[in-house]
């Protein structure tokens, strides 16, 4: 008779256990209903990148003194370099520059270290092409300026994910409160 007892007992306390967390579990779920949506709609809609986002790098061909610096940073070696000596006056003659975005990691050593400013980031993240060769830029494609997203007018710019509430954009203080009771 004691062991039906403590065994409808132990019952008692898993079902209770289990409705605690079946509530919870809809808590989140009203908290999630109650929010806007998050969809961009992409094509239509683009975000608005980061003052500091490392987007497609833009050359400029004029400002290159052939310093090889930006090889030399670089983690693996990417940009390539094509210059010949001048003896007349002694210089590097840049002959051709050009960085294979299939291989570039994006880490921006190459820009924060030339020492002419030659090489910065833009906002371009759309680089997806059906052959990856068309992602060897030269220094002609490098020094075309891509179309700034605020500036497209086949787009509408969203500035930012602030319209989303509260909790999304600084995380949920009670997130433990879903395993611990």
């Amino acid at each position: 008779m004691f062991a039906m007892v403590n065994g409808l007992q132990i019952y008692g306390q898993q079902a209770i256990q289990a409705a605690r967390y079946i509530g919870q579990g809809f808590m989140v779920t009203l908290d999630h209903m109650n929010r806007l949506p998050m969809t961009i709609q992409y094509p239509y809609e683009k975000l608005i990148p980061s003052e500091r986002f490392r987007g497609r790098i833009h050359f400029e061909f004029d400002k290159c003194i052939a310093c090889e610096v930006c090889v030399r940073v670089c983690p693996i070696n990417l940009p390539v370099v094509d210059w010949e000596l001048r003896e007349s006056v002694r210089k590097k003659q840049l002959k051709n520059y050009s960085i294979d975005f299939a291989v570039c990691i994006f880490c921006g050593n190459c820009v924060e270290y030339c020492p002419t400013n030659c090489l910065s980031m833009t906002e371009e993240y759309e680089l997806s092409t059906y052959d990856r060769h068309e992602l060897n830029y030269d220094q002609i494609a490098l020094g075309r300026l891509p179309i700034s997203v605020v500036q497209d007018p086949t787009t509408q710019p969203v500035s930012s994910l602030n319209y989303l509430s509260k909790g999304v954009m600084e995380g949920h203080p009670d997130s433990r409160s879903v395993t611990n009771l």
